[in-house]
């Protein structure tokens, strides 16, 4: 369960903030892949993600791999501010690194969540839920086709380790979290398929009614 908070501005101008309780459903991603992007060829090790967290820190492995699935090496990255959600579907690491979540987008313009107190700008309301996941894991653990590997904004897909004491203790993938809570949704492509169709069923599950999925606009999107 994370705990999500949302701000935004209703017609009268008047600041909005909410807490809502989201059940975020895992699901193990499909073997089925883009070529930009590596899909975990098996389930990740949640125990090896677990065993890179430190005390007082946040941990970032971003790990690479080559055409055939073989990981072909890693970077570690420790810091006791956390890392930032800089745009929808960026996490900065540094001054000169940035991870983009590959293959999902916020929907366009503006939308309205009465239930979630939001209203203001799509991009805003992915922002600000991406915001939410970077405020407590105790690890980030990424994925990547080694061709990014210096390149300043690098294609991943991401999972984050998050631990409260006796109430708490998971490895969830962050693409899944935020299409289901509808704060993201899948790209496509220029022929109309989406570009992680291994993410189809989070995505589903948003469009029940959570986040942008229940603004009427959106559904025309």
């Amino acid at each position: 369960m994370i705990f999500a908070k949302v701000k935004g501005k209703n017609g009268q101008g008047d600041d909005l903030m909410k807490t809502h309780y989201v059940i975020l459903a895992v699901i193990i991603p499909a073997l089925i892949g883009a070529p930009e992007v590596v899909h975990a060829a098996s389930a990740i090790d949640k125990n090896y993600v677990r065993s890179l967290a430190a005390p007082r820190k946040t941990i970032l492995v971003v790990e690479y791999f080559d055409g055939a699935q073989t990981s072909v090496g890693r970077k570690g990255y420790a810091t006791s501010r956390g890392f930032q959600a800089v745009s929808p579907t960026d996490i900065k690491v540094d001054d000169r690194t940035q991870l983009h979540l590959y293959g999902l987008e916020p929907c366009q313009g503006e939308m309205v969540n009465a239930k979630e107190g939001f209203a203001g700008s799509c991009a805003d309301f992915a922002r600000q839920q991406l915001a939410v996941l970077m405020k407590s894991p105790k690890v980030l653990y990424c994925r990547a086709f080694v061709s990014e590997q210096n390149a300043p904004v690098q294609d991943v897909t991401c999972y984050g380790y998050y631990n409260f004491p006796r109430s708490l203790d998971t490895v969830d993938s962050l693409e899944e979290q935020l299409l289901s809570v509808g704060a993201l949704k899948l790209a496509k492509k220029a022929d109309g398929s989406v570009m992680r169709p291994d993410l189809a069923a989070a995505e589903k599950i948003g469009r029940g009614g959570f986040g942008m999925w229940a603004d009427p606009r959106v559904q025309g999107q």
